[in-house]
């Protein structure tokens, strides 16, 4: 069984969803992939502990504290290569950015392969369940290019000055008008 709330945070409406023992999503809005990620059978209540403590770990994120991730028990849904993705994505400090080549190149590694497509790490940090707190946000193009995020690159510039992110050298690609 799954559970989910809502919270209103200063980028919009979030959904957190759970199974009850671990966070299993985190969508903003009507996120690109959320039909994709999120469990069909979900039921909204809000008094499940764990719901509470990733509305905790959002006030505080958004009041500017950098929350520890090791708090909160998470469990996204994906398979092995998009695990893998997820938990580099875990180690990106706050306020600081990666590549998909960089992310491309640690996943190789850690799986024991001579390389890996920096274009299927974008699959996989882009099916991220768990935004935010997974933060597929710090993750840029190899030359500064701001692409690819669920939420919407508005919505990931949005979250990169929040953490304040140096945002000089970085840029929107020319097919994204913003």
């Amino acid at each position: 069984m799954y559970y989910s709330t809502h919270y209103k945070s200063p980028v919009g409406d979030i959904l957190l969803a759970s199974d009850e023992n671990n966070l299993i999503g985190l969508w903003i809005g009507d996120q690109k992939y959320i039909g994709n990620t999120m469990p069909k059978d979900i039921i909204g209540k809000d008094d499940i502990l764990i719901l509470q403590e990733g509305i905790k770990w959002l006030n505080d994120y958004f009041a500017g504290k950098k929350p520890k991730l090791s708090k909160l028990p998470l469990a996204p849904i994906g398979g092995e290569f998009k695990q893998e993705v997820w938990k580099i994505l875990l180690e990106i400090p706050y306020g600081e950015l990666t590549t998909y080549g960089n992310i491309a190149k640690e996943v190789a590694k850690r799986m024991g392969k001579d390389r890996m497509s920096a274009q299927a790490v974008g699959g996989a940090v882009g099916h991220n369940p768990i935004g935010i707190i997974i933060p597929c946000h710090r993750v840029v193009g190899t030359n500064g290019s701001l692409t690819g995020y669920a939420g919407g690159i508005e919505m990931k510039i949005k979250l990169l000055e929040h953490e304040g992110v140096d945002m000089n050298g970085l840029f929107l690609p020319k097919t994204i008008k913003k």
